[in-house]
């Protein structure tokens, strides 16, 4: 019976404003010592997953936490015991870091950690942390492509990077010279594109990965070849779905009243908020948002937000 109990614990990810984040090293005198992880700890019996958060990193790195968002809970299981980890992005904090515990502690960026070995839970977390805050999807046809092109370089030129085409109104050729031509162009600035439902364009243009649509979700078996695949979501069961499936994100949507569907059902933050709680895997609120969205998308558990026109706006 004890082996089948799950262990809560709240980990923090702390970021500073250049995107690096916190390692620590675990002690020598604790289970998998040496190993590199997200500072945090148990959750106490009748303790919220944030305030074991605000306890043990005072009591583990002396400082006093001010803000932190709600992110991915990951459950995994080692040989001697089955933990959830309740993760939390961390942004403001007080106080000077120190080791009361003796340990080490290191900054890293995403995508270039250099310290090993890592602890097997945090694998995941530090690939979600190489996805920005912001998803830009095309609107080529609404716009023009050669305005679009021209729109995504201004863009890219001020840090955007991460990029999905979605044109289902282009015909294929038109599309296939868009998708190479926007390929080129992101890879040249760093950034990532993913192809909307079509795999093997993807792979053909040399694309980054594909976002699934729901209706590919629910037929697929296993998760495409891809770097990077993503999937469209409308309810918790797609969701659960897209995780299920092996997805690196997933996009929840209509947050809210949006312009091509005016008088459609919408979730509203709080029905946004329910559904990406708990999930393994980064979750971007999608429709009816703008920029000035991002911190109560944040506050609701969102890794970002995901932007079509707004995202164009000159």
């Amino acid at each position: 019976m004890l082996q089948n109990k799950i262990i809560e614990v709240s980990a923090g990810v702390l970021q500073r404003p250049d995107g690096s984040f916190l390692l620590a090293q675990r002690p020598a005198d604790k289970i998998w010592a040496g190993y590199w992880e997200f500072p945090g700890g148990k959750i106490e019996p009748g303790e919220t997953a944030r305030a074991a958060l605000v306890r043990e990193l005072r009591e583990e790195l002396g400082i006093r936490v001010e803000t932190a968002y709600p992110w991915l809970t990951r459950v995994f299981t080692y040989p001697h015991a089955t933990v959830r980890l309740n993760f939390f992005r961390v942004t403001a904090w007080t106080g000077e870091l120190h080791p009361h515990e003796g340990q080490q502690f290191s900054w890293q960026h995403p995508g270039k950690v250099i310290v090993e070995p890592i602890l097997p839970a945090n694998f995941p977390i530090l690939r979600a942390l190489e996805l920005p805050a912001l998803y830009a999807i095309s609107n080529a046809a609404e716009l023009g492509v050669e305005p679009f092109l021209a729109r995504l370089q201004a863009s890219l030129e001020g840090g955007l990077r991460l990029v999905q085409l979605r044109e289902k109104s282009l015909s294929g050729d038109v599309l296939r010279e868009l998708a190479l031509r926007a390929v080129e162009l992101a890879h040249a600035h760093g950034a990532s594109v993913l192809l909307n439902g079509d795999v093997a364009l993807a792979q053909e243009v040399g694309a980054d990965g594909v976002q699934l649509t729901s209706t590919q979700l629910a037929e697929l078996a296993e998760r495409p070849a891809v770097n990077w695949c993503a999937a469209s979501c409308h309810n918790a069961d797609e969701l659960r779905q897209a995780e299920a499936l092996g997805c690196d994100f997933a996009l929840l949507s209509p947050v809210l009243p949006t312009q091509s569907h005016p008088g459609a059902p919408h979730l509203g933050w709080g029905n946004f908020a329910a559904i990406a709680a708990g999930s393994s895997i980064p979750v971007y609120a999608l429709g009816g948002l703008k920029y000035d969205d991002m911190l109560t998308a944040w506050r609701r558990g969102a890794h970002g937000i995901a932007l079509l026109r707004q995202a164009w706006v000159s």
